[in-house]
């Protein structure tokens, strides 16, 4: 008889239930925060420990494997084209939910219960002053230790597609400054492997900590904004991504499955970084060079955050709509450039979601205390953001993948041969 084993994914899910359980227990309770929250913030420090040099390492890897800095660009070219379509796609499909749901007509104010958000509104004033040109000149590093000491992945990412560049035009003196790398990026592949056993503790400490404070009552006068966003981050991961996904010759479904504990984990904790080393891992497995992989899906978490960018749009009319304030066709395209615009470099801002969504408010005169209404719930919505996030950057990299001819069609066939035996192993 063989021994049954419990897969990551199952454990997630029971941390999960278990902290939602411990946390609506102990509701109103201000101890079950300090029991539960170093817990989580051991995980979420664990995780920003190892993604630095994982990106650092498997781009100087992959970039020297590419070696030529016309074949770079030209992939940098057609992987931000390829964000800005998505993530303005993203935009429409908020909009568009956001105008036939109407989640903030008829909504009493006096009802719901306000959160402090004034540790969001200097980022987001900072972030405001900031202008698009701006972004693009703060990828190029002053101080690269700096970049990496505060986790700046656009900068990080500048840096050591120059470094591995260099190191490819040393050729075989190079050999021991890439077998370095080599080393490093397996050596921490092996770490994240290790950290991630600890990650049914994590979202059980994040979860119970969440559902502790805010409670699941604190839903109920918001629900129809809750219900408007899961609607439109389901309607577009199954069926604009799933498009994308047959057009890149596999199914939305084939990748989900590739990335069950993933999107759990990513669920759980409402982190995307959580997840960044398992997914640049998982696609170079499922046939994603590691060239294009390394330098896509880290690229994607500033630029192609499909689901924030959907949450922006629906909060944004939200907040109008529960003001009366009635947005016209023209002001709502205008809406659609300010995000295209505020949305870009969102990941090395704190509360990022929240912050450019501040800032929009700001650029196009809504009011900005309407936020504090939906403070309360703004983790729950970050949940399902963060998954289609983390779907959108994966999916990303087969489609850049397939896009330069370089995705293998039989390691994918192989990688799904051996998940599907693997769960039947575990299950028998």
């Amino acid at each position: 008889m063989k021994k049954f084993k419990l897969g990551l994914a199952w454990q997630i899910v029971i941390g999960l239930i278990l902290g939602i359980a411990v946390g609506a227990a102990f509701y109103g309770n201000p101890h079950i925060e300090g029991i539960l929250q170093p817990i989580g913030d051991i995980f979420i420090r664990l995780i920003k420990m190892i993604v630095v040099p994982i990106v650092v390492a498997t781009l100087v890897v992959g970039v020297a494997g590419v070696g030529d800095i016309k074949k770079l660009g030209k992939l940098g070219g057609k992987t931000i084209l390829y964000f800005e379509v998505i993530t303005t796609i993203a935009i429409l499909v908020g909009l568009l939910v956001a105008n036939i749901a109407q989640p903030g007509a008829g909504i009493h104010m006096d009802e719901l219960t306000t959160t402090n958000i004034d540790q969001y509104v200097d980022s987001a004033h900072e972030k405001e002053s900031h202008g698009f040109a701006e972004t693009f000149v703060n990828i190029v590093p002053a101080n690269i230790f700096d970049a990496l000491m505060r986790g700046d992945l656009l900068a990080i990412i500048f840096f050591s597609v120059m470094f591995g560049l260099g190191v490819a035009s040393l050729g075989e003196k190079g050999k021991p400054v890439l077998d370095f790398f080599h080393g490093v990026a397996d050596a921490m592949f092996w770490v994240t492997n290790q950290v991630m056993k600890f990650a049914p503790f994590g979202v059980f400490a994040l979860i119970g900590v969440t559902v502790s404070k805010f409670g699941l009552t604190s839903l109920i006068p918001l629900g129809k904004l809750v219900l408007a966003v899961y609607f439109a981050m389901f309607f577009f991961m199954i069926v604009v991504l799933g498009m994308v996904a047959k057009w890149a010759g596999t199914s939305i479904f084939t990748v989900m499955k590739v990335l069950k504990d993933e999107m759990i984990l990513a669920f759980s904790t409402a982190s995307s970084e959580a997840v960044l080393p398992k997914i640049m891992q998982k696609m170079e497995k499922f046939g994603c060079p590691k060239a294009i992989t390394s330098f896509v899906i880290p690229t994607g978490y500033s630029f192609n955050l499909d689901g924030s960018t959907l949450y922006q749009a629906i909060g944004s009319l939200f907040i109008a709509q529960m003001y009366g304030m009635d947005m016209s066709i023209p002001e709502q395209l205008t809406l659609v450039l300010v995000l295209m615009v505020t949305s870009k470099g969102m990941a090395g801002v704190p509360g990022a979601s929240f912050v450019v969504l501040l800032a929009t408010l700001g650029a196009m005169g809504l009011p900005l205390e309407g936020l504090a209404f939906i403070a309360g719930v703004d983790r729950i919505l970050d949940m399902a953001r963060t998954v289609v996030n983390v779907v959108g950057n994966s999916l990303a990299a087969i489609v850049m993948s397939k896009w330069e001819g370089q995705f293998d069609e039989q390691q994918a066939k192989k990688y799904i041969q051996s998940i599907n035996s693997k769960e039947q192993t575990n299950v028998a």
